[in-house]
């Protein structure tokens, strides 16, 4: 079974979102925890969430892959934006209790010229400071490109991080299809042995959540910018072998493409048919 959706704004509330996923036939759906390019967030309606999980379960949604805003870095060189950043963290995880059960997915961070091996550890920390057991939430690291001094270039990063989490449970990987290609992983013509690759460091069991995207970028450079579905470097086939790839059947997967809601409800639908 197929989980496909896209980035939805959350300026509505949660059963808005909900509703606009159905009207572009997605059964799953991204979303900003807070304000993307800032900090600042809505307080939550707890009726409005309730409601989003009985839509949820009356249309048979899979896990939602909420998004931490592109500011938080708990790994930054500056105090005061590290000690922001976990704060906002924590913050994010006690919100998204109010939908429990799904993932909470966030960029490791940006070393800053202060180097992987010290960033890996202050990521961990940020995470076992924000993490509580009673927390339902699943933790999603993504896989990076490696644009700049990103951390989580490569799968092993991603295994460091994870071996310092104490609530190891509670952690998981949002595979991006873009940023791996463009990170140096042959998404186009050995796939099997990507997987295989992530199986052997971090443990398929780990892999939750998949972002969905075509790149612009060549191969192993490193950037990272997202293409529509079959308009980039990797092309439609590969991505519908990933999509329909057995070993990630039942997981959500999340467009990211630079699109609008007629262009999404035109990729949903594609994604749909390669399960016909």
């Amino acid at each position: 079974m197929i989980f496909i959706g896209n980035h939805l704004s959350s300026s509505g509330g949660f059963l808005a979102m909900g509703k606009a996923a159905i009207a572009l036939g997605a059964d799953t759906f991204a979303f900003f925890t807070r304000n993307p390019r800032g900090g600042q967030a809505k307080p939550i309606d707890p009726e409005d969430a309730k409601a989003l999980i009985k839509l949820m379960e009356e249309n048979n949604f899979g896990k939602l892959v909420a998004h931490a805003p592109y500011t938080m870095n708990v790994c930054a060189a500056k105090e005061d934006i590290k000690e922001f950043s976990r704060n906002m963290l924590a913050d994010d995880l006690d919100r998204m209790q109010y939908v429990p059960g799904n993932y909470y997915n966030f960029h490791p961070g940006s070393h800053v010229s202060q180097g992987a091996d010290v960033a890996i550890p202050m990521i961990a920390d940020a995470i076992n400071f924000a993490f509580k057991e009673e927390h339902q939430t699943t933790l999603l690291l993504e896989t990076m490109a490696g644009k700049g001094s990103e951390v989580g270039r490569n799968f092993e990063e991603l295994r460091a991080i994870i071996d310092r989490v104490e609530l190891k449970d509670k952690v998981g990987v949002c595979f991006d299809t873009c940023h791996t290609w463009d990170g140096g992983y042959d998404n186009v013509n050995n796939f099997d042995a990507v997987l295989k690759e992530f199986d052997d460091v971090i443990g398929l069991d780990r892999l939750k959540a998949v972002h969905l995207n075509d790149s612009k970028n060549p191969f192993d450079s490193h950037k990272d910018r997202h293409e529509l579905l079959g308009e980039g470097t990797l092309g439609l086939d590969a991505l519908k072998y990933i999509v329909t790839h057995e070993k990630l059947q039942g997981k959500p997967f999340i467009l990211e493409t630079p699109n609008d809601d007629a262009g999404y409800k035109k990729e949903i639908a594609l994604v749909r048919s390669w399960f016909n």
